[in-house]
């Protein structure tokens, strides 16, 4: 294949190389073929386990010498292999990048004497890619302790930026530079805007029913991915999960399974693909965006390796960029908040430099200035700074607060319940009323029956399950480092952070940019990877062949710091949708929110009039709820599972299940009133 020839020479001349192929484009022979020819051993670091095994079993069944070393290897099983490499009957080692944290890995290594390094994957090496790996970063220190050996540098995704980086990190002397191009013109491209995940289930089962092959569909969660490999089920259409939830026989029968191609789809996280070798995938279906377009271009590449017409299609909503802020912003969370948290840890503090107190704790009493989740990304990072750490917890003595009115007790604990209304009488003879500010209990110190210290944390466990209770061991906590010092002492790297999590949110929005783009879609990928073959049209993408259909219905927040334009949208429905699949009707414009709405979040879509007088209800609900249950209003749900509601509006308690904050417990406590809120003010409209 192109560049393939070019690689292979320049490798074997003994330069360093970095080569960057389109997905699919057949970089391993790249390092392969010269492993072959090469007169001792090539060792080639890649990021996954499931990738250089994958890379493995297809070099073996060729009958050609390889292994890898993983952490799945007991240490005799990596001391065989090693000694297989210092025989010379090994051409080629796979190992990751953490292998040379271990003993003298890369010192036996050197002495073996080591014709070739190749780095898959490159990208991950450097902070402006779309994978970045830390580990990846102590690859190039790594080179030069393997005696500098000639490099190549391989990745299929890597922006002009990372490829200098790539080059810089592993400090390559004048390498060859190989880049092939990023356009596979046999794939076409489609977006469909949808606005739920009802919406997005019935758009990928016409996708499938007019498209012939086999197909990947990757989902964001693994909680998707079962619910979208049912829908698929429910449809007769052969359908398969893969997700890392999965035990690693399961994962390996299932893969397997596709690979003999005994179903027609495979739905998946992204962990399923790389260096998964099926030429004759025809269809790859995103039902959620992906965070970065390097991700979404590797992942849809997966389809028609074998050069025949193959669809790449995502499924569009507006709300999908709300996941993937919200990683972003664990990851790298913002200064302030780091620092209130710190504040609030320091004023916890008891003299010892405890802070008995969780993340829960932390954000309530901020007062509503840091939510949970922010609460515990910056617990987090304080944790890596060596700021703060966990303190065990002791469950001799529980804290047990009592949540349920009698009346509720007296009715929803039945004659199965026997024990745990036991448990709570005798915890009410001795505390009454104050059993619902919070009790310190010995659980040793009950009376026999209850089945110990471990019985009665069962029975808790089932009360807060069904919220009855709140409780937790005690003693625990955060213990600060010095509960006196300022945080500024801590090494603390804010601009990294910073630059990090700007360079991040560009990603999503250049992701954006692309799912709404009204432009060619092959040119504004071949743009963004520096592809100088890009042109104004192709015939290759929804709207070059006018298949796709403008939706006003999720127009793209702006990027931050941009002014916020509205777009009238026009009277009347569009001309009838031609992509495939088939996309739902336009709808008009979500209007701005009004100044003062008190709207729970600064990083929630625009919403209309109607989307806030449903949350005004749904809160009235859960204010309702919490005042019958004698509990924050949180604890019912938060605003932002309110606002996911009346953004979705889902029809069913599957649908309602998706919805982030709605686990097992509520959704049987309280799914049927919400939906019944929802019904209603959908029914109205």
């Amino acid at each position: 294949r192109r560049g393939q020839e070019r690689a292979v020479s320049s490798v074997g001349a003994g330069r360093d190389t970095r080569v960057v192929p389109p997905t699919g484009g057949g970089k391993s022979i790249c390092d392969q073929i010269p492993a072959l020819l090469l007169p001792r051993l090539t060792l080639v670091i890649s990021p996954l386990i499931s990738l250089m095994k994958d890379q493995v079993d297809a070099l073996e069944a060729r009958g050609l010498p390889a292994a890898f070393i993983n952490s799945t290897l007991s240490s005799s099983e990596v001391a065989d292999r090693l000694a297989r490499a210092e025989r010379g009957t090994l051409k080629l080692l796979y190992v990751a990048p953490e292998r040379f944290d271990v003993g003298a890995t890369a010192d036996r290594l050197r002495n073996i004497g080591i014709s070739l390094l190749a780095v898959d994957e490159a990208h991950c090496i450097s902070e402006w890619g779309h994978d970045f790996r830390p580990d990846y970063l102590r690859v190039g220190h790594v080179r030069e302790r393997l005696g500098a050996p000639p490099t190549i540098a391989l990745t299929a995704t890597a922006t002009p930026e990372v490829r200098r980086d790539i080059v810089r990190q592993l400090r390559l002397a004048q390498p060859e530079i190989v880049v092939t191009g990023f356009d596979r013109k046999n794939l076409r491209y489609h977006v469909v805007r949808t606005r739920t995940d009802s919406d997005k289930d019935q758009a990928l089962v016409r996708t499938m029913k007019q498209h012939d092959g086999l197909a990947v569909v990757y989902a964001s969660t693994r909680r998707a991915v079962e619910r979208v490999a049912q829908s698929l089920r429910r449809a007769r259409i052969d359908a398969i999960a893969y997700h890392a939830g999965l035990d690693d026989a399961h994962r390996h029968e299932v893969q397997e399974v596709f690979m003999r191609e005994q179903v027609r789809a495979i739905v998946a996280t992204n962990a399923f693909g790389m260096g998964i070798d099926k030429p004759n995938v025809r269809l790859v279906v995103h039902h959620a965006m992906p965070g970065t377009l390097e991700a979404y271009y590797q992942e849809a590449g997966r389809a028609g390796r074998h050069g025949l017409p193959s669809d790449c299609v995502l499924l569009l909503a507006f709300q999908d960029r709300f996941t993937h802020e919200y990683f972003i912003k664990s990851a790298y969370p913002e200064r302030t908040i780091v620092e209130r948290v710190y504040r609030l840890l320091q004023r916890a503090a008891d003299r010892s430099g405890v802070a008995p107190v969780t993340a829960t704790d932390l954000a309530v009493r901020s007062d509503g200035a840091v939510k949970e989740r922010e609460v515990e990304s910056a617990l987090r990072l304080l944790t890596q700074v060596s700021a703060v750490r966990a303190e065990q917890v002791s469950l001799s003595t529980l804290w047990v607060r009592l949540m349920a009115t009698p009346a509720r007790i007296r009715a929803e604990l039945g004659e199965r319940d026997a024990a745990e209304r036991g448990l709570l009488r005798e915890l009410w003879r001795g505390a009454g009323k104050r059993f619902y500010d919070g009790i310190p209990v010995e659980p040793d110190a009950l009376p026999p029956g209850f089945g110990g210290a471990m019985g009665v944390r069962a029975l808790l466990e089932r009360l807060e399950e069904r919220q009855f209770v709140l409780w937790h061991g005690t003693g625990g906590g955060i213990r600060l480092a010095d509960a006196g010092a300022p945080l500024s002492r801590f090494p603390v790297d804010w601009d990294g952070i910073d630059r990090r999590r700007r360079a991040e949110l560009s990603k999503l929005d250049a992701m954006q940019r692309y799912a709404y783009a009204k432009t060619c879609r092959r040119a504004f990928v071949l743009r963004y990877f520096g592809d100088p073959d890009a042109r104004p049209t192709c015939d290759g993408c929804d709207v070059c062949l006018g298949t796709h259909v403008a939706d006003t219905a999720s127009e793209p927040a702006p990027a931050r710091g941009a002014p916020r334009v509205r777009k009238r949208a026009r009277d009347g429905a569009g001309p009838a949708d031609r992509s495939v699949p088939n996309a739902p009707r336009p709808r008009a414009a979500r209007p701005a929110v009004q100044p003062g709405q008190p709207l729970p979040s600064d990083d929630l879509p625009e919403l209309g009039p109607a989307d806030i007088a449903l949350i005004g209800a749904l809160r009235a609900l859960r204010t309702e709820l919490a005042r019958a249950e004698h509990v924050p209003s949180y604890c019912i749900f938060p605003d932002r599972t309110l606002v996911e509601m009346a953004v979705r509006r889902p029809e069913s308690t599957d649908l309602l299940a998706s919805v982030h904050g709605v686990g097992p417990a509520k959704l049987d406590r309280y799914g049927d009133r919400f939906l019944a809120v929802i019904r209603r003010a959908t029914d109205s409209r």
